[in-house]
């Protein structure tokens, strides 16, 4: 290799993230504008900043800002579209991002123009007002959670749209594609919050149950209300399906149940909630987004705490059954235009757009300590017999003159590392700490734990816990100003449970790092 191109290869090195869409594959050569180097080879893309380029060495991604374009591929700069396409769960794509994009590209100035191939495929045209030169070309496929990972993994799609976690399975074919750690933080965002509530229609007295009735009633051991003596027509989500994944992951797979066979299925969340509304006998689980006529049922603890679904709790992560809406990236360069929608999706205004569409947004709230009565005195009342009387109170007096942030961080199960929700927060605080929004408060990172084992080992681990969360949260906020941030621990351990501590849905809401603020 000639030191020319050795210059390249570690020119390029440099670059490492690819770009988005393919062009018409073409050759060109690309010089340094000192002419130190040049390389030949085949345009695979270019994004409007980045050139992909495939040549004897290899595959090179070289800066455009950096080398002079020569021969018949060359693209026209001033006449670059950017060019993605989401793929993914039709919950998000119909109304909730489109939505988001129109809003975002009438902030830019931009005309939007909606060809539509066929009820699941369209693409949204965005045109400069002012010159009528084409900015970007946004494609939206509808399918599921499953077909857009799918699609990714065929190079149709660059962000996926999902309604659950990816799967092992498709982060080891996604590394396997070379797009990256799909279940690495940096590779998802979480666009809006939802969650899955029981209902039933308003003739049905029903208004409370324990999860492990509902669980019952799901896996078809349980087959009649109480009391009324009535059968219970169950209304599930077609086999699938987004809803039917959700369902099965978060109320039964952990159980190693199925869901009963006699149940009537619904192609989407508002068909199955219109179908509940309208049968007094009818139970089905549905999104808090998609809820329309039915009646909402309070799942409890077998403690008798209630677990109610509100916008607050579906926040803080503070109800179960959280449904996060996430964005999967590839590790490689998306256009300019991408990456800058992506960064507006954390805004005020996208904050809005998400509460209008019927979604959780992800807009931290101050919840006053006398706003917090009914949770403080039945987490009190259920705190663990072996905590001493002093550390409740030591507790109340901590909590005295603050108010809680909805910003909450909790664990995956049996390890230190956060769920999406939580990373998310920890990059939304960090943003708020560099904006100066929390300048001159003080912010306390407060600790809690289960209930199992000795509550001062119980406290250890909760500070332990504390302490990571507040060091990812300053870790992340590179460029706030250290002197004017007031951040301190406290840990409480068992002292102040959210939900009854005698299941794994109940142990994984209590282990959490809570943020309050004065």
């Amino acid at each position: 290799m000639t030191r020319q191109f050795a210059g390249a290869a570690i020119f390029a090195a440099l670059f490492f993230l690819f770009a988005s869409r393919a062009v018409q594959a073409q050759d060109i050569t690309l010089t340094s504008r000192d002419g130190g180097f040049s390389v030949e080879g085949t345009l695979m893309t270019f994004d409007g900043e980045f050139y992909r380029v495939d040549t004897k060495y290899g595959e090179l991604v070289l800066d455009g800002q950096g080398v002079v374009c020569s021969g018949p591929g060359c693209p026209d700069l001033d006449a670059y579209v950017a060019d993605f396409t989401f793929s993914g769960a039709t919950t998000m794509g119909r109304t909730l991002l489109p939505a988001l994009l129109q809003t975002y590209a009438a902030r830019r100035g931009l005309q939007v123009a909606r060809n539509q191939r066929d009820d699941r495929n369209f693409t949204f045209v965005l045109t400069d007002a002012a010159t009528g030169r084409t900015v970007a070309r946004v494609g939206f496929r509808l399918t599921s959670t499953a077909e857009g990972f799918a699609d990714m993994l065929a190079d149709q799609a660059d962000i996926v749209m999902a309604l659950r976690e990816v799967r092992d399975k498709e982060v080891a074919l996604g590394r396997d594609a070379g797009l990256g750690d799909l279940s690495r933080a940096a590779q998802s965002r979480v666009v809006a919050l939802d969650a899955l509530v029981p209902a039933v229609a308003r003739g049905n007295p029903v208004r409370a149950m324990s999860i492990e009735e509902l669980v019952t009633i799901l896996s078809g051991k349980q087959a009649e209300w109480p009391d009324t003596h009535g059968p219970i027509n169950l209304h599930i989500p077609v086999t699938g399906s987004d809803p039917r994944a959700a369902l099965e992951d978060n109320f039964l797979a952990r159980l190693g149940l199925a869901l009963a066979a006699t149940t009537t299925r619904h192609d989407g969340d508002r068909a199955l909630s219109d179908a509940v509304a309208a049968d007094p006998l009818a139970l089905g689980v549905v999104r808090w987004s998609e809820l329309g006529n039915a009646v909402r049922v309070t799942l409890k603890g077998r403690c008798g705490m209630p677990l109610p679904a509100t916008r607050q709790t579906i926040k803080t992560g503070d109800y179960p059954f959280t449904a996060p809406l996430l964005l999967y990236l590839p590790a490689r360069r998306l256009p300019l235009f991408a990456r800058e929608f992506l960064e507006f999706l954390t805004t005020s205004p996208a904050q809005r757009v998400i509460r209008h569409a019927g979604f959780v947004d992800r807009q931290r709230e101050e919840i006053p300590l006398s706003a917090q009565g009914i949770r403080l005195s039945n987490a009190i009342a259920n705190t663990g017999p072996d905590v001493p009387l002093e550390e409740l109170r030591r507790m109340n007096a901590a909590l005295q003159g603050y108010a809680r942030l909805t910003t909450t961080f909790r664990f995956r199960g049996g390890s230190a590392e956060l769920g999406p929700q939580s990373a998310g927060n920890t990059a939304a605080l960090a943003r708020a700490l560099e904006t100066g929004l929390y300048d001159d408060r003080e912010l306390v990172f407060m600790g809690f734990s289960d209930g199992a084992g000795d509550w001062q080992v119980n406290r250890r681990i909760s500070r332990q816990r504390a302490v990571a969360v507040r060091d990812a949260v300053r870790a992340a906020a590179i460029v706030a100003d250290p002197a004017r941030l007031k951040m301190r621990i406290a840990a409480f351990g068992e002292a102040m449970p959210m939900t009854c501590d005698d299941t794994e849905w109940g142990r994984a809401i209590n282990r959490r790092v809570e943020v309050w603020l004065r």
